[in-house]
């Protein structure tokens, strides 16, 4: 029996400009309040109406739900130039670990908007022997407006080989946030003032746990494209073979943990007016660790058009490991919507 050979979206077949299709979510309040309590989000701000006064009582999303609601679809991407992600094959199933995403807002998000991303391969390039590829992903509103974008990098060969299993696991079971579990209210007086801010001021930190089930939770949050059971953050088996030599929590998720630092210090419109995250994933986040979140200011510029503060946040697990560098631009200023 003669074995078909697959068309693989290897490094050498991906080339900038490849695209997927179009993809559209008509945003709802369930859609917002279940990606906050998959991002262990507790702020009654995504789950009570008419809580959020800086939208008027409107609901919006934590600013990481973009890469729920214009996911990036890496293998949809390979099936429409004609090819099978590595994630996908039979013969040679590999993965393209996440090394770094860098999203920019432009405008506010509401529940009822309806979303179309659009998605397409950005550039590939290779560094100290590693083998990377970035994408860009867009998402616009109903009026055809732009709200916000981001580039998401992946790791296609990696040249290290497996990364050893931690000596000490970590043995943090967090609480499963859900429908009854008592929300929080935030204290806008005790945000970040831009007139008092100096370089150098700490952040309120913030402390998560992750688990299996919490990553089997995010992954079954799927509002776009098919939904997949299998990968390296839900299947032991597929991730023990593979570059981290165990399952892990997805960058994105780790992505909505720093949101929700930032959220506890800044008012939401510095994302939506603006602002910008970039997170790039350092040491994996295991079920069973505890990460620390930690910010300082780092940046502080003052002009006619718009107020800024630059942020660099410290993701730290319980065994002194950095798991995330992030650097965020914050834009202070009100500008009308």
């Amino acid at each position: 029996m003669v074995t078909q050979q697959e068309n693989l979206w290897d490094f050498e077949a991906v080339e900038p400009g490849q695209a997927g299709k179009p993809t559209v979510v008509k945003l709802t309040a369930e859609h917002i309040s279940r990606y906050a309590r998959t991002a262990q989000n507790r702020d009654s701000r995504y789950v009570i109406q008419g809580v959020n006064q800086e939208f008027d009582g409107k609901m919006v999303p934590m600013p990481t739900m973009l890469l729920t609601y214009a996911p990036l679809l890496r293998d949809e991407i390979a099936d429409n130039n004609g090819f099978i992600a590595v994630e996908e094959s039979k013969t040679d199933r590999r993965q393209t670990p996440f090394a770094k995403c860098e999203a920019h807002w432009f405008k506010p998000v509401h529940e009822g908007d309806t979303l179309t991303a659009n998605r397409k391969v950005l550039e590939k390039f290779e560094k100290r022997g590693n083998r990377f590829v970035t994408f860009r992903v867009e998402a616009t509103n109903q009026n055809n407006e732009t709200v916000a974008h981001f580039d998401y990098t992946c790791i296609f060969s990696y040249s290290k080989g497996q990364r050893d299993v931690p000596v000490e696991a970590g043995t943090a079971v967090p609480e499963i946030i859900d429908e009854q579990t008592p929300t929080e209210t935030v204290t806008t007086s005790e945000f970040v003032d831009f007139s008092s801010a100096n370089i150098g001021d700490r952040l309120k930190p913030l402390i998560i746990s992750e688990s299996a089930e919490i990553m089997i939770r995010k992954n079954d949050l799927t509002l776009a494209g098919k939904y997949k059971p299998s990968n390296i953050h839900t299947d032991e088996d597929f991730a023990n073979k593979n570059i981290f030599a165990g399952v892990v929590n997805s960058g994105p998720a780790t992505m909505s943990y720093v949101d929700q630092m930032l959220e506890k210090n800044f008012p939401l419109r510095a994302f939506y007016n603006g602002g910008s995250l970039l997170m790039r994933a350092i040491t994996p986040f295991r079920s069973g660790d505890t990460v620390t979140f930690e910010g300082e200011i780092t940046g502080k510029t003052e002009s006619n058009s718009q107020n800024t503060l630059e942020v660099r946040v410290k993701g730290t697990n319980q065994r002194g490991e950095l798991v995330s560098l992030s650097d965020a631009t914050m834009v202070m200023s009100e500008i009308s919507r």
